[in-house]
């Protein structure tokens, strides 16, 4: 006579009215369950299945949601929350050099990164957004502040022309590089990536530096490229060269790169972006506030690019809705292409997910709902009169779903959002401090 085996203690179930896993892609999988232990996805089934054969500490019943993968946000610079709003409806180089960095000279520091940053994840947290691919200044404290608050996230190392708070010389930049990438070997949360400014702001020689340094560390280049046709005008009148051949000749288009904007392009600059195994990150939002121009995010997904979804900063954009953005995305992919079919609802919230990941160098651990990957994920609410009747579970999210409805996340299997509560922050203060920073950045 044998005896059924008794159910496997695991840390955590989440059972859903529907689970997208992004992978495989446009599936969409009815009443299934999502077990997790010690951080880790180890079973994705049926809940009845989910029921018989395991014993959960914690059991959360979404009889109402989709279960997606939590949202990758690859390109912000999370302490400019704190400009939110600060000079709108400007071009992009008036923007920046007359408002923008003015205004940073006189309030950056450790302080404002770290409020700025806290703001940011608390806002990306309440979107469903559980990792940022971040490029600042101070990114030792930023990524102590990601660190402490819990947050996945990608931190840049800084390398610019001329000094600023963090660095003052070019070997500062590439010192302190170091010495912040040292601090974070092995973290679980927090990774690192070079990131130079923009080809219009780094010399060849820092170029060939990070190009060098990229591949002995094993890290990710994150860069502003191509964003605008006078950033590709000026580019050619000083060397002769579009930025991007310039790049080509350093040696930096290759797999580690990580390009932002990419809305000058030639078929040729694509295909060797295929070749190369660039990955492109469109900011459709930013790019349009500031009349940067258009990323061809159809003809590079179709030429297969790797194409990733960034907000940018809340000064370019005003807020980090990567759910605003996977709609935006998609539809301008089809008014550019001229094609309803281009970059459809799948394919967005695959550039939101896996494809971030991807960008990231992290799509073995985040990006799908996947045994063996981090659970990272977040729950969508699609009970809500915007959101009903319900034909299509995907193109719901992408194209009737606001960030409100994401109702819990969760990063590396822990609750960071319960009942769209925030689980770790003291709001009150942290607001407290964002309307003091108001009013010091309002006085300059």
């Amino acid at each position: 006579m044998t005896s059924e085996a008794s159910p496997q203690p695991v840390d955590l179930i989440i059972e859903a009215r529907w689970v997208v896993p992004v992978e495989p892609h446009a599936v969409v999988l009815e009443n299934h369950a999502v077990v997790v232990q010690a951080e880790r996805i180890v079973a994705l089934l049926p809940i009845a299945a989910a029921r018989a054969a395991y014993a959960p500490r914690e059991r959360v019943e979404l009889g109402e949601h989709a279960l997606i993968p939590g949202l990758i946000n690859s390109h912000t610079h999370n302490p400019m929350t704190l400009l939110r709003g600060l000079a709108d409806d400007l071009p992009l180089m008036v923007w920046l050099q007359q408002h923008i960095w003015p205004a940073e000279a006189k309030v950056i520091g450790p302080e404002f990164v770290r409020d700025g940053v806290e703001l940011a994840v608390a806002e990306m947290l309440r979107g469903g957004t559980t990792c940022a691919n971040e490029n600042y200044f101070f990114p030792d404290v930023i990524g102590a502040t990601y660190r402490k608050l819990g947050f996945r996230a990608v931190v840049g190392l800084p390398v610019i022309e001329f000094p600023t708070a963090w660095a003052k010389t070019q070997d500062d930049y590439f010192e302190r590089a170091a010495e912040v990438h040292d601090s974070f070997r092995g973290d679980t949360l927090v990774r690192t990536a070079f990131a130079p400014h923009a080809p219009y702001t780094v010399s060849d020689e820092s170029f060939e530096r990070i190009r060098m340094l990229a591949d002995q560390l094993d890290i990710p280049v994150h860069l502003h490229m191509h964003e605008t046709a006078h950033e590709v005008a000026e580019e050619k009148r000083k060397s002769g060269l579009r930025p991007f051949q310039r790049l080509q000749q350093l040696g930096l288009i290759n797999d580690r790169l990580i390009a932002v904007h990419m809305t000058q392009l030639t078929d040729g600059e694509i295909a060797a972006c295929a070749a190369a195994g660039v990955s492109v990150v469109h900011c459709p939002e930013s790019n349009l506030k500031l009349a940067s121009g258009f990323c061809p995010a159809e003809k590079l997904r179709r030429a297969g690019v790797n194409v990733a979804i960034g907000t940018d900063g809340c000064a370019s954009n005003n807020d980090l809705d990567m759910f605003g953005e996977m709609r935006t995305a998609a539809l301008l992919a089809k008014a550019v292409a001229e094609d309803a079919a281009a970059f459809d609802a799948s394919c967005a919230l695959r550039a939101a997910t896996l494809n971030g990941a991807r960008a990231l160098g992290l799509e073995a651990a985040i990006g799908s709902i996947e045994v063996g990957k981090q659970a990272d994920l977040a729950a969508v609410r699609l009970s809500d009169l915007e959101t009903q009747p319900l034909f299509h579970v995907i193109s719901q999210i992408v194209y009737a779903t606001g960030r409100h409805q994401v109702s819990d996340v969760w990063i590396a299997g822990r609750r960071k959002l319960a009942a769209r509560v925030l689980t770790d922050f003291d709001t009150e203060a942290m607001l407290a401090r964002t309307r003091a920073w108001r009013e010091r950045i309002a006085t300059h």
